[in-house]
């Protein structure tokens, strides 16, 4: 909480006079990070009347009070439902004979290729029970990315916290289906592996070079998916933000002109980048579990 409030704090001293270079690193951050202060309809809102009082779980301290990036986050949760259970009423009342229309039948495409090319040709016998989850995955990931466009301004999957969590998520799914699939033994060949044919004399050598690196295998897929997703969401906007930053600076008009027509191309690659940072964290999650499901 003091972090937040410092960087609050600069934020309001370079928003009122941003006239140099040096100052766009903290006015970006304000911006991209997390904060208890929410900026919307011209003004600014502060959370801090709905702070909640921080707990102790062993050696952490647990804050739980909102911030603008958790309001996001639940709002993108609210809409989804709000936006995906009347399509998928509409889908269900035409039945298989009739394709709906318009937008659900643009969501039914959707949801049918995750299905057929994502979730059953990466996970194999089975796939399917995996679906609704690998679909709630694409689909939060990508509200979360897209409500940053939006005159909202705040992206919550360029917060390591958020990433992480959705990767952890992901990675407990994994090995629990691992588990599942393959049973105690099966599961405790995928960390202590020996390869066929190993003499009987070089197995415990084998053992001891090859179980941290099936440990670390599995605990750089989280990894990856996590900081993937942050660097590709907090690159786009920290370009933008410089560019749009480098008016205030130069205070020209023709930065102006030059720096919107560049952001607003920036923006439709950043529109793009949702959708795939969206698709390649759900995919990446299929891929994995159909690894560990078919170990062999």
């Amino acid at each position: 909480m003091n972090r937040i409030r410092a960087l609050q704090e600069a934020a309001q001293e370079v928003e009122a006079g941003l006239s140099s270079t040096d100052q766009l690193p903290e006015w970006i951050s304000h911006h991209i990070g997390d904060d208890t202060v929410l900026d919307l309809a011209g003004g600014r809102w502060d959370l801090g009347g709905l702070a909640i009082e921080p707990f102790h779980l062993g050696g952490i301290t647990v804050d739980l009070s909102p911030t603008r990036q958790l309001l996001a986050m639940l709002l993108v949760a609210v809409l989804l439902p709000l936006i995906l259970i009347p399509i998928a009423r509409v889908i269900r009342s035409r039945g298989v004979e009739r394709a709906p229309r318009g937008f659900a039948n643009s969501i039914e495409g959707l949801i049918l290729y995750f299905r057929d090319e994502v979730v059953r040709t990466n996970i194999g016998h089975g796939a399917d029970a995996y679906t609704p989850f690998i679909l709630t995955l694409f689909f939060f990931v990508l509200g979360m990315n897209l409500i940053g466009l939006t005159p909202l301004g705040i992206t919550p999957t360029a917060n390591l916290s958020v990433t992480a969590a959705l990767a952890t998520i992901s990675f407990i799914v994994t090995e629990i289906s691992g588990f599942r699939a393959l049973g105690p033994a099966g599961y405790a060949k995928t960390i202590f592996f020996l390869p066929a044919g190993v003499p009987t004399v070089m197995k415990p050598l084998m053992l001891a070079i090859l179980t941290p690196v099936e440990l670390l295998g599995k605990l750089t897929k989280p990894f990856a998916l996590a900081v993937r997703l942050l660097a590709n969401m907090t690159a786009g906007h920290t370009l933008i933000l410089a560019i749009m930053g480098m008016i205030f600076v130069l205070q020209s008009y023709l930065m102006g002109v030059g720096s919107v027509a560049m952001a607003s191309v920036l923006m439709i690659l950043e529109l793009f980048v949702a959708f795939l940072q969206a698709y390649i964290f759900a995919m990446l999650t299929s891929v994995f579990i159909g690894l560990i499901r078919h170990a062999h």
